[in-house]
């Protein structure tokens, strides 16, 4: 047992505490036992500040390049594999105007997360701006959101999993006992706790994603090639398909929304970086870099295929195609996934042991309450994708509820009340006044019409039969 001693040296080399930052508490506790002499044992005491260095060490090796990496790995997966089924839906004008036009309003939003996080250093997580935009509730309300909004994608991998296992065994077991398997290799994927690790799984993921892509691609028009009149002779349409109704619309949108995504984690993420400044070279790299992909992908999967293109476009590639484009998908499926995992469990995990060296995972305390809390939350995921057997809908009431909010219209409340420098309607600041209030608008637009079309579809599905009961053996179509 380390003895006791009194401290009665009040000078000291440490750094100054920042009250807004909990990694400091240990400091601000020791600051003041110092000043009033108190007895303390020295050994625990030196053995919290040493986990708590190497937590703050571990915690802050991101630079801009890995940042690329994890915003890639948390927007481009889904996103991808559905945008040939909403070009379908929204015909080629549309769909590329869509696509191109929110990912540049998606980036300008994104870039303006980065100047929350760079003028207000002390927020962790979206959940801090709630705080300082609404007080107690809006911390509390947007905690919700933000749970909700990683735990729906989380489950949204579970059944992409799921689609996968039963395309390349073609429905060889019951979905149930596939969702399964699905959520634990998200589960195992998402045990690393620091994002600086998750970016170098990042780096499979995104070559993982890429070959799946070009291999779709390459497939569908080789195939489109092969028929009667050629490519030529595929039906697809320069405008929306008839008799589209404003349900089918917006889930098509909300699905491109959903594909813009990254700005939920922006801040968790930022928040690991050595070089916070840097973050504006990883938004602009990724934002064009997700507009050219998505724009590619869907028009021409879309223009290969034609109406009759499915979601997720892998499946449009042909029996055997279909299959090996799934098994190089493998890694981007389950990676992007568990990222979400990891994501929502940072911010509850740090929440709860604010106060404690358990919050840097690195105590055996902290590795089993890190394991048993990420368990928790697969679960939870599992059971919403068993709950909702289908793979549009869940992600357009994703986009709906959640990501017009984190992506857009917060952002634009952001601008308005904390980094706008005059008045909004000053000469100086026209442009952006028009920017973030488009912003504002596109974000409110997709919350409520999309919201509405989301449950409204989900209702008629049931209605005509066209979808399996929730936890069935049914494949997920």
């Amino acid at each position: 047992m380390a003895a006791n001693t009194v401290i009665r040296d009040t000078k000291s080399s440490e750094k100054k505490a920042d009250p807004f930052d909990p990694s400091d508490s240990a400091v601000l506790q020791s600051q003041s036992e110092d000043e009033v002499g108190e007895v303390r044992p020295t050994g625990m005491d030196d053995y919290e500040k040493q986990k708590a260095a190497q937590g703050e060490a571990h915690f802050h090796r991101l630079g801009w390049k890995r940042l690329t990496i994890v915003l890639i790995v948390t927007a481009v997966a889904l996103g991808s594999l559905s945008l040939p089924g909403a070009f379908a839906t929204l015909g080629m004008v549309a769909g590329v105007i869509l696509t191109v036009g929110i990912g540049l309003v998606a980036l300008y939003a994104s870039y303006v997360v980065g100047q929350m996080k760079l003028k207000y250093p002390h927020i962790s997580h979206y959940t801090d701006v709630g705080r300082m935009m609404f007080g107690k509730f809006g911390y509390e309300f947007i905690s919700v959101m933000f749970i909700l909004q990683l735990v729906f994608t989380t489950g949204s991998h579970v059944l992409t999993g799921a689609i996968m296992f039963n395309n390349l065994s073609e429905n060889g077991a019951c979905t149930i006992v596939f969702t399964v398997v699905s959520a634990i290799i998200l589960f195992l994927v998402a045990i690393p706790p620091s994002f600086s690790e998750m970016a170098i799984l990042g780096y499979i993921d995104f070559a993982s994603i890429i070959a799946a892509i070009f291999i779709t691609i390459i497939a569908t028009g080789v195939r489109a090639g092969e028929l009667p009149g050629g490519v030529s002779s595929v039906a697809w349409s320069a405008w929306p398909k008839e008799d589209l109704s404003l349900a089918e619309a917006f889930i098509a949108i909300g699905n491109i929304v959903f594909a813009y995504s990254f700005a939920l984690c922006q801040f968790s993420f930022m928040d690991e970086m050595h070089t916070p400044k840097d973050y504006a070279k990883s938004v602009v790299t990724l934002g064009i870099f997700e507009i050219v992909l998505y724009t590619i992908t869907g028009a021409l999967v879309y223009a290969f295929v034609g109406p009759d293109v499915q979601s997720p476009a892998l499946l449009s590639a042909g029996p055997l195609v279909s299959k090996v484009a799934f098994g190089i998908a493998i890694p981007v499926i389950f990676i992007s996934g568990s990222i979400n995992t990891t994501v929502v469990a940072r911010y509850i995990h740090g929440r709860m042991f604010k106060n404690s060296i358990i919050r840097y995972v690195n105590t055996p305390m902290g590795w089993a309450t890190w394991i048993g809390l990420v368990a928790a939350l697969t679960v939870l995921a599992w059971v919403i994708a068993g709950a909702v057997p289908f793979f549009s809908d869940l992600l357009a009431i994703c986009s709906s509820l959640f990501v017009s909010g984190f992506s857009f219209y917060f952002p634009a409340i952001m601008w308005f009340m904390f980094i706008r420098e005059g008045k909004w309607y000053e000469r100086k600041n026209w442009a952006l006044t028009a920017a973030n209030a488009i912003t504002f608008i596109v974000g409110i637009t997709v919350l409520g019409v999309g919201t509405y079309s989301a449950v409204w579809d989900i209702n008629h599905r049931y209605e005509v039969g066209s979808v399996s009961d929730p936890f069935s053996c049914a494949p997920i179509g």
